[in-house]
């Protein structure tokens, strides 16, 4: 009797083990290393973890694993996003939407965004800017694996000299150095992963350097505005490691004093192994004349996925004349400058990242990131390879995690898209990723939503 209980309970281990052995087979791999694509691969994907690629001629593939095909299909390393706001999901009125909808972020809001992140291809998000609690709760209920979303980096709340007002509860005001320094101790002892300080200029030099050099002491890295000018040569001053936006200001260019200190700084950086990182967040500015002509894709159902019937109808309703909106009536004047300042940025030798501001007024989580990249590609000439290396590898590297994410490469995690056709060609392509994968579970897969793997309610 006990002989045969072991073996039961060893054919019952082999067959849950080969129930989590897959093999994505045929497709074109660009891995995110920068290097050529590999044809006809082979990927292999055993626990949530990638542990051989290789060739169909090269890799066999194990008896027992589940085979998908990619045939016809460019797969590439899931997408991060650099700059997200789960607690936001397009609404044009942030006053109303702070109000109504702060006890509804953790519990609809949020979960909704991380949701249809996930299916858009976006298998890591960074949140920067929430209240601290949910921002970690949300968080961690993905690790857990309690809902579908990308794994997710959070700052919790904006640092800053004083919250604007009724956003005190994730906008926290620094008063001196040493408030600087307690704020960030108490971020860090809450478990967030970075830090977020906006209107550094405000806050002075002493305490922006305190506030930075703490972050740095407690092993966290800053994210800070860029949008004026001496925020910028603040920043730089004082080890800001990552900006963020091209600037609010109608300015032509960036100064000639800043661009000197950028490129300084990035030299510096590249050979003392911290590069200096930017995310310029600059496709909500660039394509809003293209969306005030043609706002069909506000009525895109992706982005009322997860959401309340009173929800998504506020929203329509805060987005009902797009030309009208408060929040954009400097875009017209800012968007004529951003391909000067989006090629300076480049040429400083600053790393660039995508990231989309995704959540502001008619940004949605569906659909920012891959506007993002078409607009990097096929408004401003990047070349597709770098684009996607600033979507996955780069923002990888960038967080510290570069050993478990951000390339197809055995050992990191399997999180994986494909799309059907020759993606450094079409970027456009990443509109409608038909395949996701994230920790070696199917998440889409021919276009539709595994409802199954999603928990569907």
């Amino acid at each position: 009797m006990r002989v045969w209980m072991g073996l039961a309970a060893a054919l019952i281990a082999t067959a849950a083990q080969a129930a989590d052995l897959k093999a994505l087979v045929g497709g074109r791999l660009i891995d995110g290393n920068g290097g050529p694509p590999l044809a006809n691969s082979v990927i292999l994907v055993d626990g949530g973890r990638i542990t051989a690629v290789g060739t169909v001629a090269t890799l066999p593939v194990p008896a027992g694993a589940e085979v998908i095909s990619t045939e016809g299909m460019d797969v590439l390393p899931g997408l991060w996003d650099m700059h997200v706001h789960l607690m936001l999901n397009g609404h044009a009125d942030y006053v109303h939407w702070d109000k109504a909808y702060i006890q509804r972020w953790r519990n609809e809001i949020m979960p909704a965004g991380a949701a249809q992140l996930l299916l858009a291809g976006v298998t890591s998000a960074r949140d920067l800017g929430g209240t601290l609690d949910d921002s970690i709760a949300v968080r961690d209920a993905v690790a857990a694996g309690r809902i579908p979303g990308p794994r997710l980096y959070v700052s919790g709340p904006f640092l800053q000299k004083k919250p604007y007002p009724g956003t005190e509860a994730f906008r926290w005001g620094i008063k001196d150095a040493a408030d600087a320094r307690a704020k960030v101790r108490q971020l860090k002892a809450a478990g967030v992963d970075i830090i977020k300080m906006v209107d550094q200029d405000e806050l002075g030099e002493p305490t922006a350097r305190a506030l930075v050099d703490e972050a740095h002491k407690v092993g966290l890295k800053v994210v800070g505005h860029s949008h004026l000018p001496e925020e910028i040569r603040l920043g730089l001053r004082i080890g800001v490691d990552n900006f963020e936006h091209t600037g609010l200001g109608a300015a032509p260019r960036y100064p000639d004093d800043i661009m000197l200190l950028i490129e300084a700084r990035a030299a510096e950086g590249r050979v003392r192994g911290s590069p200096l990182y930017w995310t310029p967040t600059i496709s909500g500015l660039f394509n809003l004349n293209r969306l005030v002509a043609n706002p069909e894709k506000l009525d895109d159902k992706c982005w009322t996925r997860g959401l309340k019937p009173d929800t998504i109808a506020d929203i329509k309703a805060s987005i009902a004349k797009p030309d009208a909106l408060d929040y954009n009536q400097l875009t017209p004047k800012r968007k004529p400058t951003l391909d000067t300042k989006f090629a300076q940025l480049r040429k400083s030798g600053a790393i660039l990242l995508i990231g989309t501001d995704s959540g502001i007024p008619m940004t949605f989580h569906c659909q920012s990131t891959w506007n993002e990249l078409d607009v990097w590609v096929n408004k401003l000439g990047v070349p597709a390879m770098e684009a996607i290396q600033s979507a996955t590898y780069w923002p990888a590297k960038f967080m510290g995690v570069e050993k478990t994410s951000g390339t197809v490469t055995p050992g990191r995690h399997a999180d994986i898209i494909a799309v059907r056709g020759d993606v450094l060609e079409t970027i456009a392509l990443l509109q409608n990723v038909p395949f996701v994968m994230k920790g070696g579970v199917v998440y889409k897969r021919d276009g539709q939503p595994v409802e199954a793997a999603l928990g569907a309610k």
